[in-house]
């Protein structure tokens, strides 16, 4: 079977692509913008809310050993799906929670995993649920960001929780430390 595409917005990418590059099945992981106007955002046109894009991460991985249920369960898992438009001190609609499904089934699945989230969490799910949209790779400085600065500030005590978290909660879909 082949590689199937998640895109997937929940903050700052450097927090989801270090978590993905965690977990079992996951074949790549790159950040991204998508979800906006204009062609190839920088960075800064990202973040100055110049363009409406979403920091996101794009996930190559394998169903046969990793389901996009289960993608989206860590994903309900490692941030706040309750918050608009921000993660913790994170604020701006670039950092929005948000899914872009890639087909029909992870349309239908997503919504699925998002009403049984609202059954979890004390406050309403805002996570939206999106057509694919024209994605753009971010500047090469910010992909495997974590990997490369893991004294960094942010990585330390943003990034560094949400990989214990998944490695806690999700033991047995985590690669080996």
């Amino acid at each position: 079977m082949a590689s199937e595409i998640a895109v997937l917005g929940g903050g700052c990418f450097w927090c989801l692509e270090a978590v993905y590059q965690q977990v079992k099945g996951i074949e790549a992981v790159e950040s991204g913008y998508t979800g906006g106007a204009g062609v190839n955002p920088s960075y800064e046109q990202v973040c100055g809310g110049q363009t409406g894009h979403a920091e996101v991460v794009k996930l190559r991985f394998d169903p046969q050993s990793i389901s996009y249920r289960e993608i989206l369960e860590i994903f309900f898992t490692i941030h706040d799906p309750t918050t608009l438009n921000r993660q913790g001190n994170d604020v701006g609609t670039q950092y929005r929670s948000v899914i872009y499904y890639q087909n029909e089934i992870q349309h239908d699945t997503a919504k699925h995993i998002i009403a049984e989230m609202a059954l979890v969490w004390d406050a309403p799910i805002v996570t939206e649920l999106s057509p694919s949209q024209p994605y753009y790779k971010a500047e090469d400085y910010h992909q495997n960001y974590f990997q490369q600065h893991p004294f960094q500030g942010y990585c330390a005590f943003v990034v560094a929780p949400k990989l214990e978290k998944l490695r806690e909660v999700f033991a047995d879909k985590s690669k080996p430390e």
